[in-house]
């Protein structure tokens, strides 16, 4: 899957790739229509998947994401050309998920297919996986990416995450990677993670959680997109998942960004800014100590 790097002009010729669309002020705020938010999610994740298809472009950073998150090189030397370029997770679950031969794995948020494709080798022929995600353009890469790389054991589905097309008790293990936050009814994902896990079935997430996050940053659409502004509080994150019915809830690791690393996660998630703006986010001091990736492990009772 050979594609042309295109020139600094070619990736950004009017900067809708790479700069943030402007969101009204109230997308992280509690008023705002779920569809909105949703809406402007899809777009913004859209004009980045354009951005990034190609295996190097003028907005990409030096280092691939997904080394910056954790995959081991020898998983990403067998990806598809321009995969490790389309990630935007702030994590690798797949490392920590201990998946195994036979099993069936919902991947939530499964963008352009880079876990889909390394939990289908996990799992092996007679194991399956499923990617849920929502933006048309996102799944249409994903499924060439299957395709490219010869795995025929997972699947790619339209959907909300909020109301997944999937039946009860129908998976083993449910990944995702720093896409929750993005949710506008975070409970609600967490009971339809409850619902399609088969009992004794088990959780592994990478996402974002604040630690009193100003109410004024919030309300910042660019931070929103950017995974940070509609991130739930700790307490209340792992609240949601003990009331879906989740048991054996532990945090298994945690990284605290300082104003010197915020701009990896701006960048991983979304930015598309030039460089000086990636290390050095207008927000990096507000932003300091109260933003934390973390991967979190729980289980629905057998």
């Amino acid at each position: 899957m050979e594609q042309a790097v295109p020139s600094e002009d070619a990736c950004c010729p009017d900067s809708s790739c790479c700069s943030p669309t402007p969101a009204p002020v109230s997308l992280g705020g509690v008023q705002t229509p779920r569809d909105d938010v949703r809406d402007s999610v899809r777009e913004h994740y859209a004009k980045l998947i354009a951005q990034r298809s190609a295996a190097a472009s003028c907005c990409s950073s030096p280092a691939p994401i997904t080394e910056q998150a954790g995959y081991r090189d020898a998983d990403l030397s067998a990806l598809p050309d321009g995969l490790r370029e389309a990630s935007f997770g702030c994590g690798a679950p797949i490392q920590l998920a201990e998946l195994e031969r036979g099993e069936t794995v919902l991947d939530i948020g499964s963008g352009a297919g880079l876990d889909a494709i390394l939990a289908a080798r996990r799992v092996g022929p007679t194991g399956r996986v499923i990617g849920l995600d929502m933006t048309p353009e996102m799944i249409e890469q994903a499924r060439a990416n299957l395709r490219h790389a010869g795995v025929t054991n997972a699947e790619i589905r339209q959907g909300y995450m909020e109301a997944m097309p999937l039946d009860d008790a129908a998976v083993d293990c449910v990944v995702s990677n720093c896409v929750i936050n993005l949710s506008p009814d975070k409970p609600a994902v967490f009971r339809e993670v409850f619902r399609v896990l088969r009992p004794g079935g088990r959780m592994m997430v990478s996402d974002i959680v604040t630690h009193g996050l100003p109410p004024e940053l919030r309300k910042d659409g660019f931070l929103y997109n950017s995974c940070v502004a509609g991130a739930l509080e700790q307490e209340d994150y792992l609240a949601a998942i003990r009331a879906a019915g989740f048991v054996d809830l532990r945090i298994v690791s945690k990284r605290t960004y300082d104003a010197d690393s915020i701009g990896e996660l701006l960048q991983a998630c979304c930015s598309g800014e030039p460089a000086d703006r990636q290390r050095a986010p207008p927000d990096a001091a507000a932003l300091a100590g109260r933003v934390s990736s973390v991967y979190v492990a729980a289980n629905k009772p057998r």
